[in-house]
């Protein structure tokens, strides 16, 4: 590891380990607070009898309530690892397989998968940090996969952790 890299040994050891799993139940009022919250008048999320009568058979969750699921957890690892520096949301790619519904529980686990370090224009050197999470429902089916890369940086004269 260079001397001034940003990439510490602790965050280059959790590479490729998998978290514990943690466990969500959905429920209705989850998903009803959701779609309020962003605006979303999609009536799959909302209306019962129009849910009842889609393909789904029920109300669903919308695609971007997926990654809301367990992110207090994954946020406070990622506090952990990147607490000497700030961070940045840098993207979100998730692949959906199956719809949430209100009833599932759903097992979410993460990992680091990539860790890698570059020099920007304005702010200085940066860590790229991939996290792939893994969303399963009940029956073990998967659900999504969710891949997230936060940006950790240092300023200089700022005093981090």
């Amino acid at each position: 590891m260079v001397e001034d890299s940003l990439i510490t040994e602790e965050l280059r050891s959790k590479i490729g380990i998998e978290s514990e799993p943690e466990v969500y139940e959905i429920e209705k009022g989850m998903i009803r607070r959701f779609v309020q919250a962003i605006g979303d008048q999609n009536p799959l999320w909302q209306d019962e009898e129009y849910a009842r009568k889609s393909k789904y058979g029920g109300i669903i969750a919308p695609p971007t309530f997926i990654p809301i699921i367990g992110y207090e957890g994954i946020q406070q690892e990622r506090s952990a690892l990147l607490s000497s520096i700030g961070t940045l949301h840098g993207s979100t790619e998730l692949e959906c397989y199956q719809p949430v519904r209100a009833g599932d529980t759903i097992t979410v686990t993460s990992k680091i998968a990539n860790v890698r370090e570059r020099q920007g224009r304005r702010m200085g050197k940066m860590v790229l940090v991939t996290f792939d999470i893994t969303y399963k429902n009940q029956r073990q089916e998967l659900v999504a996969r969710c891949q997230q890369i936060i940006i950790g940086y240092k300023i200089e004269g700022v005093k981090y952790g």
